[in-house]
C-alpha cells in the first residue's frame, strides 16, 4: 500500500482518494491476472 501511495503522490492523485480507490482497483487486477493464467493454463494442457 505504501509504494501505491508513493506512486500516487507523484502523479498528483490525492493520497485519501488512492486509499479509498487501491482496493476496488487491486480486485479488478487479480481477477485478471487470474483470467490470464487460466487462459495459459489451458493452452499447455494437451487434449
Amino acid at each position: 500500500m505504501g509504494a501505491a501511495l508513493t506512486l500516487a503522490r507523484a502523479l498528483g492523485v490525492n493520497a485519501l482518494i488512492a486509499a479509498e480507490l487501491l482496493p476496488e482497483i487491486e480486485a479488478v487486477m487479480v481477477r485478471k491476472l487470474n483470467e490470464q493464467m487460466a487462459e495459459r493454463s489451458t493452452a499447455m494442457t494437451p487434449i
